[in-house]
């Protein structure tokens, strides 16, 4: 014969339990009217969100051909451009959290945006600090924690914000959502508002101050080697012109001599010439590349869907809060029940009885 085992499991005697439940039917349809009206009183008592977004394809990393064609062209001239083994250190991958620092931040705050209704139309700084619409269950929370602040006309430092100041910043990077695809690299940019035409100005702008942002970055060497070559062009092509201008007059004010001492003089000061000339051809031309270097490292992006200013609110709908916390109401009820009458419904292992 076999020998049955004993049971170590803790379980709910259902049926018994269907039958408490029926029983109270009472409470559990109290417990889900009040969910019901917290879930109507949320529906209704939050303010509508609506949501831009914009999506961008970076350049990818090769340039090989640009860079080719370049140092073939620096070759020619006897020069050496190191092209090939730069390597960029803000990748796709960082945007994210490049769009939550503190310095793209603050760069936000003077874009002047304006509602749909045309009510609105201040800087983004003062839309998020005055116009955001707080719901009613939020504004005793609000008046507590809420203190009388001088405004902050000075300039804003993003190394060292003022309360109000980081307060508005933490709110802005809220409503920015940065995704980056590791595949395809596509940049996703989604704006939050409370109003759909400043959703998609927000959008829109900063879309294109990621773009002017990244754009600095990569040619910012680039660009200092270009003011830098374009200064000493300046100095070459200024001594080249003294130099000339000072052996024409020599040569001129010496041509009928036939002194030896005056036409060595005379071939060096022409050597002094055209050395100057040589330098400043060169350095012309080393400016040439250091222009052309920077078109090279300006990246490209392809603007796949461009912000629009949305027709439907983003809230989820109504009849999905209410459910869902009459649903969390009936829950608590029943875990309620189930702590109540636990000695009658929890079912204990054999040996524990």
């Amino acid at each position: 014969m076999t020998q049955e085992r004993p049971n170590h499991r803790i379980g709910i005697d259902l049926i018994r339990f269907l039958r408490v439940l029926n029983q109270d039917r009472k409470q559990t349809l109290l417990y889900c009217f009040v969910g019901a009206i917290i879930g109507l009183s949320i529906a209704f008592g939050s303010p509508k969100i609506y949501k831009s977004s914009v999506m961008l394809a970076p350049e990818g990393s090769s340039s090989n051909n640009l860079t080719s064609n370049l140092s073939s062209l620096a070759s020619m001239v006897g020069m050496n451009m190191n092209l090939g083994n730069m390597s960029d250190a803000i990748f796709p991958e960082v945007y994210p959290d490049l769009m939550k620092s503190n310095q793209f931040i603050v760069g936000l705050f003077n874009i002047k945006v304006k509602s749909k209704d045309g009510k609105i139309n201040i800087c983004y700084y003062d839309y998020i600090k005055s116009k955001q619409t707080t719901p009613f269950w939020m504004k005793p929370i609000s008046w507590i924690l809420s203190r009388p602040t001088k405004s902050d006309n000075k300039k804003i430092d993003p190394f060292m914000l003022t309360k109000e100041q980081s307060d508005v910043a933490g709110a802005i990077s809220k409503n920015i959502q940065c995704t980056v695809d590791k595949k395809t690299s596509v940049i996703s940019i989604e704006v939050t508002a409370e109003d759909p035409l400043i959703a998609a100005t927000m959008a829109d702008s900063i879309k294109s101050r990621l773009q002017l942002f990244i754009t600095r970055y990569r040619t910012n060497k680039a660009r200092s080697d270009a003011e830098y070559m374009e200064r000493l062009c300046r100095e070459a092509k200024e001594q080249y012109t003294r130099s000339r201008q000072l052996y024409g007059s020599y040569a001129d004010a010496n041509q009928d001599l036939l002194l030896e001492s005056f036409k060595s003089k005379q071939a060096d000061l022409e050597n002094e010439m055209q050395l100057k000339y040589n330098i400043y051809t060169q350095v012309a031309q080393q400016l040439q590349l250091a222009k052309a270097k920077v078109q090279e490292k300006t990246p490209a992006f392809t603007e796949i869907q461009s912000a629009s200013v949305p027709i439907k609110h983003s809230n989820k709908p109504k009849s999905y809060t209410l459910f869902t916390f009459i649903f969390f109401a009936f829950i608590t009820r029943c875990l309620v029940l189930l702590y109540q009458k636990r000695h009658e419904l929890i079912i204990f292992p054999e040996n524990n009885r």
